[in-house]
Parts: C-alpha cells; sequence; structure tokens
C-alpha cells in the first residue's frame, strides 16, 4: 500500500502506479506491506521487494500498455516490411533493421507519445522474454562450435572490462583539468562515488551498481544522476554497435579478421535448422510455447529462491550478484535451454523455435529503446553536461581500446561488439547484439554476460581506487 497525502493506492502488480495532483510544496509518500495470516498478525515486508520513484510534469499520450504494445509491435511490423522494399535496400544497407526497432521507440518517448516510466513492458519483455527467448535459441545450441570459437571471445571481453576501469578514472581526470569545478561537491555526493557505480554497472550489472553504492557510500543525488547518464551513455553507445552490425564486412575487413569459426557454427545451424525444417501444426507449437513456458517458470521459482538465500548467507561485496534475482532466472534459463538441446526437444528448431525467440528479443529490443529519454537530457543540460562529458571520453577510451585490440589479434567485429555488450549492456541486451548477427550466436553473449556478474564488482573496485586517486 502506497499513502500520498492520505490517499491509498493498493499495491497489486509489478506494473507502475501512476499518482497524479501533485501541488506545488512538500508531499509525503508512505509506504506500508501487510501480510494477513489466519491469527490477523501483520508480518513485515519479506523478500527482495524494491520501489522506484520517478517524478515527471507530463503525462504521455499512450499510458495504457495494451496500446503502447500494440503501437511496439506496429513499429516492429512497419520497419521489417520496408527492409524488403526493393526501393530501400540501400537504406539498410547502410542503417541496420535492429537499430530502427531500438532508436524509433526512444523517439517516441521522447516526444511524451509513450513513457518507459509509465509502462510495464521492459519488465514484462525483461523477466519473460529474455528468458524464453534464450531457451528457444538454445534449444539447438552447439556447445562445441561456440567452444571452437577460440580464446578471441575471452580476449575481447576483458578488453572491454579493462576500457571501463581505466576509462572511468582518464575520463574524470581530463574533465577535472578542463573544468576544476566538477570535483566540487558535498560529503558524500562526490563526482567519484557516483562514477564507481557506473563503473559497477558497465563491468556487471545492476547488482554490481548497487553494492558500489553501498560499499562507497554514495549519495542519493548523485546517484539518481549517474543513474540517468549511465542509461543515457550506454543507449548510445548501443546505437553505435548496431549501426556497426551493419558494416561488419568492413569492418572485419579492416581488422583483418577470421571469420572461420563464427561462418563453420552458422552454417552447421542453418543445415540443421533445414533439416528438421516442417510445416508446424497446432500441436508442434502448443507444445514449444508449453515447454518453454514452463521451464522459464521453473527458472522463475528457483530463481525466487535462490536470489533470497543467497543475499542472506553472503555478505561480501564481490558476490552481491549472486543475490540477484534476475541473474538466477538468466543463469537458468540459459542453462534449461542447453540441457533440452540434448533432449528430443532440439527438434524444435524445426517448427520455428529461433524465430519465435529472435521476435521476443526484438520486442525487448523495442522495449529498451523506450528507455532512452533525448529530450530529458536536453532539458537537464547544465545539470548533467560534465557527467555526460565525462560519460562520452569514458566510453570513447572503451570503444578505442577494443578496435586496437580487435585490430592487434585480428578479431571480428562480432567478438568486439558482443564483449562491449556483455560488459555495459549486460544479460539484457548481450545476447541481442549476439543474436543480430546469427541467433545460433546469441548464448555467447549469455555466457559473457554471466562472467561480467562475476568480475563486476572487482573491476568497479579497482576503477574506483583510481577515481580517487584523481580526485586527490
Amino acid at each position: 500500500m502506497i499513502t500520498v497525502d492520505s490517499i491509498s493506492v493498493p499495491l497489486t502488480s509489478l506494473n507502475p502506479i501512476l499518482i497524479e495532483g501533485f501541488g506545488e510544496g512538500d508531499h509525503t509518500i508512505k509506504i506500508e506491506s501487510k501480510q494477513y495470516k489466519s491469527e490477523n498478525k501483520t508480518l513485515p515486508i519479506q523478500g527482495g521487494t524494491s520501489i522506484e520513484f520517478c517524478l515527471g510534469d507530463t503525462r504521455p499520450l499512450f499510458e495504457n500498455d495494451a496500446i503502447v504494445f500494440g503501437l511496439l509491435l506496429a513499429i516492429l511490423a512497419f520497419i521489417f516490411w520496408t527492409s524488403k522494399l526493393k526501393r530501400l535496400t540501400k537504406f539498410y544497407s547502410i542503417v541496420p533493421a535492429l537499430l530502427l526497432c531500438y532508436f524509433i521507440p526512444s523517439i517516441f518517448n521522447s516526444l511524451d507519445i509513450i513513457n518507459s516510466h509509465v509502462s510495464g513492458l521492459y519488465g514484462m519483455a525483461k523477466n519473460y522474454l529474455l528468458p524464453a527467448a534464450l531457451v528457444l535459441l538454445c534449444l539447438s545450441i552447439d556447445l562445441k562450435g561456440i567452444f571452437r570459437l577460440g580464446p578471441k571471445a575471452l580476449i575481447m571481453f576483458f578488453t572491454a572490462t579493462i576500457g571501463i576501469v581505466i576509462g572511468g578514472p582518464i575520463a574524470l581526470w581530463l574533465c577535472a583539468s578542463w573544468f576544476p569545478e566538477v570535483l566540487q561537491a558535498a560529503a558524500g555526493e562526490e563526482v567519484w562515488r557516483g562514477l564507481s557505480t557506473v563503473a559497477g554497472s558497465w563491468i556487471g550489472g545492476g547488482a554490481n551498481q548497487t553494492a558500489m553504492k553501498e560499499i562507497n557510500e554514495v549519495g542519493d543525488t548523485i546517484f539518481s544522476q549517474m543513474i540517468i547518464v549511465d542509461v543515457f551513455i550506454a543507449n548510445i553507445f548501443m546505437s553505435l554497435i548496431l549501426f556497426g552490425i551493419g558494416k561488419r564486412k568492413k569492418l572485419d575487413r579492416w581488422l583483418k579478421a577470421d571469420n572461420t569459426a563464427i561462418d563453420a557454427l552458422q552454417e552447421k545451424m542453418q543445415s540443421y535448422s533445414a533439416s528438421v525444417s516442417k510445416i508446424p501444426t497446432f500441436k508442434d507449437v502448443m507444445i514449444m510455447v508449453g515447454v518453454v513456458f514452463m521451464v522459464i517458470g521453473l527458472a522463475h521459482i528457483c530463481a525466487e529462491f535462490l536470489g533470497p538465500m543467497f543475499k542472506s548467507i553472503i555478505h561480501n561485496p564481490y558476490l552481491s550478484f549472486l543475490g540477484s534475482g534476475f541473474f538466477w532466472i538468466v543463469v537458468l534459463a540459459t542453462l534449461f535451454g542447453v540441457l533440452l538441446s540434448f533432449t528430443k526437444a532440439k527438434q524444435m528448431e524445426g517448427v520455428g523455435a529461433s524465430r519465435v525467440g529472435s521476435i521476443f528479443i526484438y520486442i525487448l529490443v523495442a522495449t529498451i529503446g523506450m528507455k532512452m529519454d533525448i529530450e530529458q537530457l536536453i532539458a537537464n543540460w547544465q545539470t548533467f553536461k560534465f557527467l555526460i562529458i565525462i560519460g562520452l571520453i569514458w566510453i570513447f577510451i572503451h570503444g578505442a581500446l577494443l578496435l586496437v585490440m580487435a585490430k592487434l589479434v585480428k578479431a571480428p567485429y562480432f567478438f568486439a561488439a558482443v564483449g562491449s555488450q556483455a560488459n555495459v549492456g549486460g544479460a539484457a541486451s548481450a545476447p541481442v547484439v549476439a543474436g543480430a548477427f546469427h541467433p545460433s550466436l546469441a548464448p555467447v553473449g549469455v555466457l559473457l554476460a554471466v562472467l561480467g556478474y562475476a568480475v563486476g564488482t572487482i573491476g568497479a573496485i579497482v576503477c574506483t581506487t583510481m577515481l580517487m586517486a584523481v580526485t586527490g
């Protein structure tokens, strides 16, 4: 139950609740959680419940998620329909369809046509469609083929991590040299503290970001500003990576990359898909959907148990990611998908498992795009300008180091893109980027993203030490 100025609103779902009518002055928000038993006793809040507040001065044109979902699907359908038109072939050879699936919803969000804070679609796609996509894309996984991709995947992943660890301190040093006032802040609100949470997010994920907030005692004001900078810079960089996918052949030629292992894996998966392909019956589709979402339900059951359990018994900040329910959902969905690939369920590829999984991934991309609000940053440029400059320099160093290493070891653009997103984007976007190259490669993004969770807090602490040294 949330009570605002004596008006109560029940918390009955995970969807956002819109509370209107705020006038000028102070307001009191009271949060009360109750669970009743037969003896009519009130129990305290249990588990990993979290509540996020967002204050806005405008309402989106469409608030109903049914309308927003229909709009997003219409956008996706329009993009893929136009991508097959001959007169737009050149346009789509420059701008990948996946980039538009991400960018157009962000424009709608910036224009207040839709709003990610009001909509619950991102949570739905992240918690339900992403795990389902991972299971579907792992059903026909070729583990031997993935292992044959060699060490370059790990080389590029750790290069991406190092780029984030050293990029933050260098960016802060440069910005402080140009604008000394950036280092002036109240206790707990120092820029280095806030940047430490960005490092945790970009190397690992949300759990690592929260761990850094607690470790460094980051103030709420600078933390909220860093979340906006984190999302904005990460989304801009993801846009560039998606744009690069459309130019991957040129990039690979420039890198002098050896794509033999990747091409062999794609060809093998395409051959297998063709060998089991058939016209799906109603029974085939129903069995596929039933198996997948049964597995996702099982993953959620296990995650609800494992997350709180590890959170209560592990107090080491280096292992804080083990207390994240989303971490376990991603890991278990991937594991169950791999296990199913050793059974007859693998033949579901013949009735369109990877195609359905790809649809779920594109829906996720559209909902991620909803989270990017360019207008908000423009309107609050004076507040965020130094942080944005630091973030842009930081991500530039990260990207430049990746390209240099890829050139040195002759790694394909695929490894650079996925290694980067496994760090900066995490489990929600790494499989999206990997799957954009080929659906069979999506598990590579998941595996590297899980590795990012493991090293996230350690890398962020190293980065924080360097940030403190720059601050003096």
